[in-house]
């Protein structure tokens, strides 16, 4: 297959306008609180949401999905990271919640990407299926430069999150082994004066 001038110009700009669709946040929930977030799409559009706890208590979170007539599409209590896909049921606006209700005094910070599909469009005529095949597999290679991109972010993530959790173990450890050293101390200090006045004692008498 020739691809011509127009052809890539074409390529660049729906690749461009797809990863456009691919939105990424960070936000911080507050203990108690629930943010929620809009998008309105038509009917058989794909939809998907992607995330990950950064920080905040046990990495944890409530994740709900639900459409223009309120019913709950997918729900997930106490998630640490998730992938959620699927196809608008019905045109509308739909609503994405992360609840940290049951969070006492942590808040938690989410990193997420909301995607949003192209609207289904109409069967085309023979004339267009060169163009239509071309913008298939232009649409293909769009979403997976946009998967390889939300994975770099999130294992940019986890590797801050393990290097946290690994500098505060290093330094329990430290304390852990002051703490030895200053109870190892205080009893050698302890045996010594009791050991002085013992043989002080038994010389006195």
């Amino acid at each position: 297959m020739k691809f011509t001038s127009n052809s890539l110009w074409l390529a660049t700009t729906v690749i461009v306008s797809l990863l456009n669709t691919a939105n990424s946040y960070t936000i911080t929930v507050d203990a108690h609180a629930e943010e929620c977030f809009f998008e309105n799409v038509e009917a058989d559009t794909k939809m998907g949401l992607k995330f990950e706890i950064a920080e905040g208590g046990f990495l944890d979170i409530d994740v709900t999905i639900t459409g223009p007539d309120g019913s709950v599409i997918t729900k997930g209590e106490r998630e640490s990271s998730g992938v959620y896909t699927f196809s608008a049921p019905t045109s509308g606006k739909y609503t994405y919640c992360f609840s940290n209700k049951m969070s006492t005094m942590t808040p938690k910070v989410v990193m997420f990407n909301m995607e949003i599909g192209e609207a289904p469009s109409k069967p085309s005529g023979k004339e267009e299926a060169d163009h239509n095949k071309l913008e298939d597999m232009i649409k293909e290679l769009a979403t997976t430069l946009k998967t390889v991109k939300h994975e770099q972010e999130y294992m940019q993530v986890r590797d801050r999150i393990h290097r946290d959790i690994n500098e505060s173990t290093n330094s329990r450890v430290v304390m852990w082994s002051i703490f030895e050293a200053s109870v190892l101390l205080v009893m050698t200090l302890g045996q010594v004066y009791y050991l002085k006045r013992f043989f002080e004692v038994q010389r006195v008498v």
